[in-house]
């Protein structure tokens, strides 16, 4: 599943925003175990929890919200997301 998704650390208590082309599953477990390096940003916690996977039709368009969500910078917008299914329907349309 190509998809744009945010994870939350209870640890941390910040989010981190990627996009996979592959089993989401197993990409978070990968987060939680290290696997991505021990200097990058998921490495720092070992709790990642799926709060939002945006199903998306190509690669590129998961790269656009992911950017777009990220230069947000907001956890309320992150919640807003998570709250209201619309948001995410105008970002997959914005982003086609």
């Amino acid at each position: 599943m190509i998809c744009c998704y945010i994870l939350f650390s209870q640890k941390l208590q910040c989010h981190y925003i990627g996009a996979c082309q592959q089993n989401l599953e197993s990409r978070i477990e990968k987060h939680n175990n290290q696997e991505y390096g021990e200097n990058r940003f998921t490495a720092k916690a070992n709790d990642w929890q799926l709060i939002l996977a945006i199903e998306c039709s190509a690669n590129s368009q998961a790269l656009r919200i992911e950017n777009h969500v990220k230069l947000m910078k907001r956890s309320t917008y992150i919640s807003n997301l998570t709250k209201y299914p619309e948001m995410q329907l105008k970002l997959k349309q914005k982003y086609l």
